[in-house]
């Protein structure tokens, strides 16, 4: 299963599980979550959908990770970086920001 396909369906996976066991989260994402005015289960409803538009290369890395584009239900876009632990069926997320016009395109998937 490609990453975008493993993000999907673990995160969908989490909405079902009430331990929510399936979804970790960084010190640096929670920090992120409250500085962004964002909510733990909206970032989560949005990897449910979510298009992997960066992957980043394993070497050096622990798991594999990729940047992600979801959309808040208010249509609001949000980039994660989001790391893949197969071994044990779960996501962890690095980090969660809402992407700023000065640094990407329109379509919020490319670099300015």
């Amino acid at each position: 299963m490609d990453k975008q396909s493993l993000i999907q369906s673990l995160a969908k996976r989490n909405q079902g599980d009430p331990a929510g066991r399936y979804i970790l989260w960084s010190r640096h994402a929670i920090n992120e979550l409250i500085n962004e005015n964002l909510t733990r289960r909206s970032v989560e409803e949005a990897l449910v959908s979510c298009q992997m538009i960066e992957d980043y290369p394993a070497q050096h890395r622990p798991l594999p990770d990729c940047l992600v584009l979801g959309w808040l239900v208010e249509g609001r876009p949000i980039h994660a970086v989001v790391a893949i632990d197969e071994t044990q069926e779960r996501l962890f997320v690095v980090t969660v920001y809402q992407p700023s016009p000065e640094e990407w395109k329109d379509d919020w998937r490319t670099r300015k």
